[in-house]
């Protein structure tokens, strides 16, 4: 069997709310391995260790490293904490090692003890463990840039021996600091700012708007799938997708064609309040960008934001482009959106929108509207859609 040890990070700075926290990140490493023949999840003073067979290692470290809390995993095996034990797992799992990385590699030894009971101290550890390697296997220690880092966690019933340290994506877990909706559009922003929402503790389902025949079904799938990648991070549970053509030309019709794009957002925040108090969700989450479109100027942001009765959240105020992309290209959402099928959000867009938009004179173009009757029509017949992961 393999065991994964998995490390956290900011959930040591949570004082008396501790075990609360800890709990969450196991559940949530549960979660994540669930449908995993035989997968066992441990939490030995207050560490998190999964057991899995062999065969299934990769797959298991795969998902892992996707569970927002973790820092670090490392896969290896677990034995008594005896030396001899110790020096036996040390040796197989160095060897394993060696297959992949070379003859050439070197090593270094690094032993911690939890378990300050443990008759030898970590350097004693480091020098037993290394003198087995040399002898065993022949390789070269090099302490300051060594090709493999031989770990050992002495715990107070079992040691944690592995070479392997996988960065995962920190955080808090998911869950813990409540539930957001978030306006998932298909292009690059959106995906990401739900990703940083997640990383921060807070569970999410999404909502998006479609236009058809405006927008095809190929827009939807996209989306669709972006929805279900985030879901292989533990971000989003449920796609809301509301049916938008209807109502997106009454608004463009209603009024002078630069207030267009406000009057659209405003409506989509009003859709997304109703179905806030459906799914008992606290905040909106957007991509809004500041200065990034003619929409996300200061004024026409804080005009836009007048419509809802919710906190909105926007994780990419302050980011560039580059670096929103970067981070889509880390998380595995950005080839998906820069695929060529446009959302509702580029139809009908004027040649020259408002950058300033005043809230009076978008209120006077939604007085000639039952904006409340629309809002309340597009979230009555938006379509639920439960997600599965997609992994990347």
């Amino acid at each position: 069997m393999t065991s994964i040890l998995c490390r956290y990070g900011e959930l040591f700075l949570k004082g008396g709310n501790r075990g609360y926290f800890l709990r969450a990140m196991a559940n949530n490493v549960r979660h994540a391995v669930r449908d995993l023949p035989e997968a066992k999840v441990l939490t030995p003073h207050g560490r998190i260790v999964v057991q899995v067979p062999d065969a299934i290692r990769e797959d298991a470290c795969r998902r892992l490293e996707r569970v927002f809390g973790l820092v670090s995993v490392s896969p290896g095996v677990r034995c008594d904490p005896e030396m001899d034990a110790i020096l036996a797992a040390a040796l197989v799992e160095t060897r394993a090692a060696v297959a992949m990385a070379g003859p050439e590699a070197t090593f270094k030894v690094v032993a911690r003890r939890a378990n300050k009971q443990f008759p030898l101290k970590s350097h004693d550890i480091d020098c037993r463990v290394g003198e087995a390697i040399i002898a065993g296997l022949g390789l070269r220690v090099d302490v300051h840039q060594p090709t493999l880092r031989i770990g050992i966690e002495v715990g107070f019933k079992d040691v944690h021996v592995f070479v392997e340290n996988r960065p995962a994506p920190g955080g808090l877990p998911v869950g813990v600091s409540g539930k957001g909706l978030v306006l998932l559009s298909g292009g690059i922003d959106s995906p990401v700012a739900s990703w940083l929402s997640a990383k921060r503790g807070l569970t999410q389902e999404a909502l998006t708007f479609h236009s058809p025949p405006f927008t095809g079904e190929r827009a939807k799938d996209k989306v669709v799938t972006l929805a279900r990648k985030l879901c292989g991070w533990q971000a989003i549970s449920t796609l809301w997708v509301a049916h938008f053509t209807d109502v997106q030309k009454r608004l463009r019709e209603a009024g002078p064609a630069e207030l267009a794009v406000v009057l659209y957002r405003r409506m989509m925040l009003r859709v997304a309040d109703l179905l806030c108090e459906r799914i008992h969700a606290q905040a909106i989450i957007t991509g809004e960008n500041l200065g990034q479109v003619a929409s996300q100027t200061l004024v026409n942001m804080g005009t836009i934001a007048g419509a809802t009765r919710n906190l909105v959240l926007r994780p990419l105020l302050t980011f560039d482009k580059t670096e929103t992309i970067a981070l889509a290209r880390k998380i595995g959402t950005f080839e998906t959106s820069s695929l060529p099928y446009e959302d509702c959000c580029s139809l009908f867009i004027p040649a020259h929108p408002a950058t300033a938009a005043r809230l009076a004179d978008v209120v006077a173009v939604e007085e000639k509207l039952d904006i409340a009757a629309e809002a309340r029509f597009l979230a009555d017949q938006a379509e639920r859609i439960p997600l599965s992961p997609l992994t990347t």
